[in-house]
């Protein structure tokens, strides 16, 4: 590895490689906003549960991974402020605060700003460790989640497990094998381009 590459990569992340300004941080912002927005419309009804099976939460850990704790963070928060406001880009292209999904959403707010700071961390550099990544960013949609989805449909803790968890591991599993795949390799190629 080259010394130019070595210097670019203590305590960033993929977004910090971008010449930084705040007109590129409002951007970056705004697309992560988009992009979680975008992939929320990739959506699959699961039969008997009211949260169908999205690239949303994908999106959600990638952005912040990619962008860090305060920018994912940020980026999550204007995606559910916006989609609370009328901003029809929550999945199947709903918005507002009162259905039984919304408390992933606040999840996907937390666990962005988790693997951001996994992220600084160089947790994104390697297979194992986005593997890592990825499991804690879904525990934590899922512990905000889970106990939402049970209050606002008024389900046991049980049912609310069995409707809005474990129909969704494998693709889960799915998920963490993608982002093992790409943010390694994107370091890698910006390694390269460094030096």
């Amino acid at each position: 590895m080259s010394t130019a590459a070595a210097a670019v990569r203590p305590h960033t992340v993929l977004a910090d490689l971008l010449p930084a300004s705040r007109v590129r941080d409002a951007a970056l912002v705004l697309g992560g906003a988009a992009l979680t927005g975008l992939a929320a419309q990739l959506s699959v009804p699961v039969p008997g549960s009211p949260v169908p099976v999205t690239g949303q939460t994908f999106a959600a850990l990638l952005v912040g991974t990619a962008l860090g704790a305060r920018r994912g963070f940020l980026a999550l928060a204007l995606y559910a402020v916006a989609g609370v406001a009328g901003v029809p880009w929550f999945a199947d292209g709903s918005s507002g605060a009162s259905m039984a999904s919304f408390g992933y959403i606040l999840g996907m707010m937390l666990a962005s700003a988790a693997v951001g700071a996994l992220a600084r961390r160089g947790a994104d550099r390697s297979v194992w460790r986005m593997a890592g990544v990825m499991v804690v960013g879904s525990a934590i949609t899922y512990a905000v989640g889970v106990p939402y989805l049970a209050a606002a449909a008024h389900l046991s803790l049980g049912q609310a497990v069995a409707l809005g968890l474990t129909p969704y591991l494998i693709g889960d599993a799915l998920k963490a094998a993608l982002a093992m795949g790409a943010l390694p390799t994107a370091w890698k190629l910006a390694g390269r381009q460094a030096g």
